[in-house]
């Protein structure tokens, strides 16, 4: 039995990810919700900025797959059972720590997630919790994503996907399903001595996935989604050239600053932030006749007076203290 033999067994794992809402079945409207100065900085460079999962809002984040369930999983029984001797079994353990340090050490700093917010086609005022929790107060704008003109690609190191929702306990559960559909693979199959590391190693993606790609359930409503860089996956160092930084209240940030323009084996041919860009829905508190015509002024000075005719004010009686 090859590697790819055995990799091939552990598609299971992934059962969770493949119903109606995978990303290619449902291509949605995505927004993204931030300041005035955030959306003047896109329009003139067309450039969204990533950030790392670590600095981000909720402070679990992806400490939470990559330390308590990946505990979780470091002792679970079924695992150890399906797994065998303690000979296999030592060597399953010492490669799953092995794949997570390996990623904290040398991929980690440079994992980036850029966040969008799921909304219907025809929601014109966007919603109040994300101009609050988002979008300066009600002060900002969302730009709106009509995500059916990308294209996406296997092997990309760039991933659309849902975020899921969950408390403590419901992610704990998570990962005792698992490792239950982990144990029983392994039963069903017999993976010789020399292949137990791809075990550990089929685990560990999956967990990297789940850490990434998950979120506290006090989030839920925010209805997110997420594009994520996985420098692991960038085998050429195509989006090398775009790591940056900022130095901001929270001190100095990694970031990915990403050129919205065609990049090979990562976007189309075609891509522009002009050829994606549905709308800019206006804060409630800058939708005032003024304030959309100085949008609309600034456009002009930036190059893009074609984006006038996408410029949307929301009608949410909402003005910020």
């Amino acid at each position: 039995m090859d590697d790819n033999a055995v990799w091939e067994l552990f598609s299971p794992l992934y059962s969770d990810l493949l119903d109606a809402d995978e990303f290619s079945r449902r291509k949605p409207f995505l927004a993204h919700y931030t300041s005035l100065e955030a959306v003047e900085s896109i329009l003139k460079t067309d450039e969204i900025w990533f950030s790392n999962p670590l600095f981000m809002n909720d402070m679990e984040e992806v400490r939470f797959g990559l330390v308590h369930c990946a505990q979780a999983l470091r002792e679970s029984k079924v695992i150890r059972e399906a797994v065998g001797t303690d000979d296999r079994y030592t060597r399953f353990i010492t490669s799953f720590d092995h794949f997570i340090a390996y990623f904290e050490q040398q991929f980690l700093l440079d994992t980036y997630v850029f966040c969008l917010t799921e909304q219907e086609l025809n929601n014109t005022d966007g919603l109040l919790s994300m101009w609050r929790g988002y979008g300066g107060n009600g002060k900002g704008a969302a730009l709106v994503f009509d995500t059916s003109k990308l294209t996406t690609y296997d092997g990309s190191p760039l991933i659309i996907a849902k975020v899921q929702y969950g408390s403590s306990d419901e992610r704990l559960t998570w990962t005792r399903s698992a490792a239950k559909k982990l144990s029983d693979i392994i039963t069903g199959n017999l993976i010789p001595d020399d292949k137990v590391h791809l075990i550990a190693f089929a685990l560990f993606e999956r967990l990297k996935l789940f850490a990434l790609f998950s979120k506290h359930h006090g989030f839920k409503e925010e209805n997110e989604w997420r594009v994520v860089y996985m420098k692991d996956r960038d085998l050429d160092n195509k989006l090398g050239v775009m790591f940056h930084y900022a130095n901001g209240p929270k001190g100095v940030e990694p970031k990915l600053r990403f050129k919205i323009a065609p990049i090979e084996g990562v976007t189309a041919s075609d891509l522009s932030l002009n050829k994606i860009l549905a709308s800019i829905l206006l804060g409630p508190s800058t939708s005032s006749p003024l304030a959309k015509r100085s949008i609309e002024r600034m456009l002009e000075v930036i190059g893009k007076p074609e984006l006038k005719e996408r410029l949307i004010a929301s009608s949410i009686p909402f003005r910020a203290t």
